[in-house]
């Protein structure tokens, strides 16, 4: 039987019935500023079965991240499933390296099962009393940018003032805590609506957190941080870069993670006016990919699972439940109505 295109009505009515059926969601077109749901299809095919050296997984839990709105520009593939970062359960193994009711992490996400090779998956650990979405936020791919932005790029040391742009997102709100943890002096952010800047400041540790729909970004952030900033952790691009460099002291340093601002633009990017501040104070901007740094995982485990399982840190989650909510989870990040990392669960998850 090959894939048909199944609505997300008739999605509804035959999600239970997982012991025959398997849904993904396609990308349908490429889209021209912002996508929407018409850029997407939910197609049915029949459940796929493990070969030899390959086991089933049904997904419990989806990421759905800023980046993937970059990647429908050219980097996904019309008309297949689209990737991502998922958690889920093997069902069916033909492999003994991956277990039968083991948890994984693999990214063939944004599909209710997949089958998978050992070198695509690997166990999650089980910490007692850290909730399993986790492993999607601050002790995933999110968390490790933040931690890896920190430690290894920009080479933070206790005392120095932060800017974090985008700092009610999924790595923005790991960004402050984990900074605050690592002693951070003073510690600024923007966001786009006020409420999510109360939450920044009254739970996530932030000492100033300004709306940039408030007016020009250089004004608002010279206002938060008069006395200047040594690290900008950048993951919007534009105004917000501009006004960090102004606002950079001498040798500041400046970790480029994101350019949210931008993957919907349909106009000419914003040019910056001050660069020569880059070299008149010495600064430095440096970008990196996560992907790079995976071995940094184990020591985000020892750091950041303390933390969690005395309650210094608290998960900032935002879950979408039942997998015909994906889309609609991305597209509601991409307009920024999450706090902390988006995360879409599976309906009826037990875990």
């Amino acid at each position: 039987m090959s894939a048909t295109h199944s609505p997300v009505s008739a999605f509804l009515r035959t999600v239970t019935v997982m012991t025959e059926t398997a849904f993904a969601v396609h990308q349908t077109a490429r889209p021209h500023g912002f996508p929407t749901p018409r850029h997407f299809a939910f197609v049915e095919s029949p459940m796929p079965e493990p070969g030899p050296g390959t086991a089933l997984v049904e997904n419990l839990f989806w990421s759905v991240d800023p980046y993937h709105r970059e990647m429908m520009d050219a980097d996904f593939a019309l008309n297949a499933p689209l990737e991502g970062r998922t958690l889920g359960r093997v069902v069916d193994s033909r492999h003994p390296a991956l277990r039968e009711g083991e948890i994984v992490f693999h990214r063939q996400g944004w599909r209710t099962h997949t089958v998978v090779t050992p070198d695509e998956a690997r166990a999650v650990p089980h910490f007692d009393g850290v909730p399993l979405s986790a492993h999607l936020s601050i002790l995933g791919g999110t968390g490790l940018t933040a931690y890896v932005g920190l430690t290894r790029i920009a080479e933070f040391r206790e005392g120095q003032d932060i800017f974090v742009s985008a700092a009610a997102g999924g790595v923005g709100t790991a960004t402050g805590r984990l900074a605050r943890l690592m002693g951070a002096g003073r510690l600024v952010g923007s966001a786009g609506r006020p409420e999510k800047a109360a939450y920044l400041t009254e739970h996530v540790g932030y000492d100033e957190v300004f709306d940039y729909h408030s007016g020009p970004a250089a004004e608002l952030l010279a206002q938060a941080a008069p006395d200047g900033i040594d690290l900008y952790m950048d993951n919007v691009g534009g105004e917000h870069l501009e006004a960090a460099i102004s606002s950079l002291r001498e040798y500041g340093r400046i970790v480029r993670i994101g350019t949210i601002s931008q993957y919907n633009s349909t106009g000419t990017p914003y040019a910056l006016r001050n660069l020569p501040d880059i070299v008149e104070k010495s600064l430095r901007i440096d970008g990196f990919l996560v992907r790079n740094y995976l071995d940094v995982q184990e020591e985000l485990y020892e750091f950041v699972v303390p933390h969690l399982q005395s309650g210094r840190i608290m998960l900032d989650e935002t879950v979408v439940d039942g997998f015909d909510g994906i889309v609609d989870g991305f597209l509601g990040m991409l307009r920024g109505e999450n706090r902390g990392k988006i995360i879409v669960r599976a309906a009826g998850a037990d875990v």
